[in-house]
């Protein structure tokens, strides 16, 4: 540089004390622009639009830059990931944030526990369904320890029939298992349900509850629910999330659809393949999750089977009595063949949550020795059901048109305008009809409230005061002879009522 240039650098630095070069003003994003983007859903267009209107109304607000000096300005001022955020949410804006991963740990020392809805549609007792399959996955070596499908929004009692897959390491369920360190899930009521806190506090194993919404605080399960639908559930017959052409969609046929047990066949093959065949990423030198496994030296800690054969059961909490109509368990008789020659005998019910076909029956004495299984006595036969699940279906079908018929009288429908101006209804009803509406009504309200078996009053006691009859004016008030007393609001007293 030459002599001249370094003294001016020295008196700018002197005068107004920066030794870099003179910072230039810009337009800054505002935080009032900040709501507006947030109002417009990130459109820039929008917001300078809106800018430039105000600008006009009001001209000391001062100039508006122009569109593409607003542009870089929110470019500049907000990072990719609010602006994502502003057009799709928070899922979009989460997909540039930067999250770190966690240590590597030993085998069973965390689990991690989900519920997945499977976009796929199989068939049960001739009615298609997309079953639900409850899943838990070890995190150091990925291993998928227990698994419970359900044909419906699973409850409690998948939980329960998973974590006891996952800690058994009997056949069908081993080799893996055993007892883990903590299990990680995330806010689900199922999974935080007394019945499953009880059974895992039973073993001392902390359940950390994870906060809504955040998948990626358990991202090894959400990994295995990923790759299941892209690696088999979008090759199977009834996959609803199969792109279609552009024509009006038309389901399969139940008839097409795979059987429930057939898709239940179907996943656990799936599942044996991921532990011993596939490779996923993040295993040390490629390995598969069964030689993960096998590869930890982590002592393992199993739970001995009589104790984990009730595991997922809840207890009663009464003491019942075996008859000779064997045990009764909600208003349901329940008989086995050992309760012969029990008749008596007082007993405790344990019971699998929301499933009432058996209970496991106890000694109320002896310390609780577990006496045999009960089944229902009187189970209604497939046909049975099948009607009844036909009855209730057509009484589920003639209320949803009863709504659907008051739902289109009590919406007002308009006609549509194009200028702005007030709408005017579709239908207008005359008062004749408007009326005997009311009176309908009116009829079917006093006839819902009105009392059939209303018993009259008796007579009341001579020494009661009883109303006067009031005379014309002019005419002195008599005492009338008893009568009987008035029903009503119209009487002067009430029965109850003494003078």
């Amino acid at each position: 540089m030459s002599e001249r240039t370094v003294w001016s650098w020295l008196a700018a630095a002197r005068s107004e004390g920066r030794t870099g070069r003179k910072t230039r003003s810009r337009f800054m994003v505002t935080d009032e622009m900040r709501r507006s983007l947030a109002l417009w859903g990130g459109n820039v267009s929008a917001v300078h639009r809106e800018l430039v209107a105000r600008a006009e109304r009001d001209p000391l607000l001062g100039p508006v830059p122009s569109l593409s000096v607003f542009h870089r300005a929110v470019v500049r001022d907000l990072s990719a990931g609010e602006r994502a955020g502003l057009r799709g949410g928070e899922g979009a804006r989460r997909r540039f944030d930067v999250y770190g991963k966690r240590p590597p740990t030993h085998r069973n020392a965390c689990w991690e526990g989900d519920h997945k809805r499977v976009p796929v549609r199989v068939s049960l007792d001739g009615v298609a369904v997309c079953p639900w399959v409850t899943w838990f996955i070890d995190v150091a070596s990925k291993v998928v320890v227990g698994v419970a499908v359900t044909p419906h929004q699973p409850a409690r009692d998948a939980v329960l029939a998973a974590l006891r897959a996952g800690i058994s390491r009997l056949e069908p369920y081993g080799p893996y298992g055993g007892l883990p360190g903590r299990v990680r899930v995330d806010r689900g009521k199922d999974f935080l349900s007394n019945a499953v806190a009880k059974a895992l506090g039973g073993f001392a194993v902390p359940v950390d509850d994870l906060p809504a919404y955040k998948p990626y605080r358990k991202g090894t399960i959400e990994a295995l629910n990923g790759a299941v639908e892209e690696m088999l559930l979008v090759a199977l017959p009834g996959y609803t999330r199969r792109a279609r052409p552009a024509e009006a969609y038309r389901p399969d046929p139940v008839e097409e659809l795979l059987a429930y047990s057939d898709f239940v066949r179907v996943l656990l093959d799936w599942v044996a393949w991921w532990n011993a065949e596939h490779r996923p990423a993040g295993l040390y030198g490629g390995r598969t999750p069964a030689q993960a496994w096998e590869a930890d030296p982590t002592p393992l800690e199993d739970v001995p089977e009589e104790q984990l054969a009730f595991f997922a059961l809840e207890d009663d909490g009464r003491l019942r009595k075996i008859t000779t109509n064997g045990v009764a368990w909600r208003r349901r008789a329940y008989i086995a063949p050992w309760m012969a020659g029990h008749v008596g005998a007082r007993v405790r019910l344990r019971y699998l949550p929301h499933f009432d076909g058996m209970i496991e029956v106890f000694s109320a004495e002896g310390g609780g020795r577990h006496l045999g299984t009960a089944y229902l006595a009187q189970a209604a036969t497939p046909a049975q059901r099948r009607a009844l699940s036909r009855v209730r279906e057509r009484k589920a079908d003639a209320l949803k048109a009863d709504l659907k018929a008051a739902e289109k009288l009590r919406r007002a429908r308009y006609a549509a305008t194009t200028t702005a101006v007030v709408p005017v209804r579709r239908r207008t009803e005359t008062a004749h009809e408007a009326e005997a509406e009311i009176a309908r009504a009116r009829a079917v309200d006093l006839a819902a409230r009105a009392l059939p078996d209303l018993i009259p009053p008796r007579e009341p006691p001579a020494d009661w005061a009883r109303p006067r009859k009031r005379s014309s004016p002019g005419v002195p008030e008599t005492a009338t002879e008893p009568a009987a007393p008035a029903v009503g609001p119209e009487a002067g007293e009430c029965p109850g009522s003494k003078e």
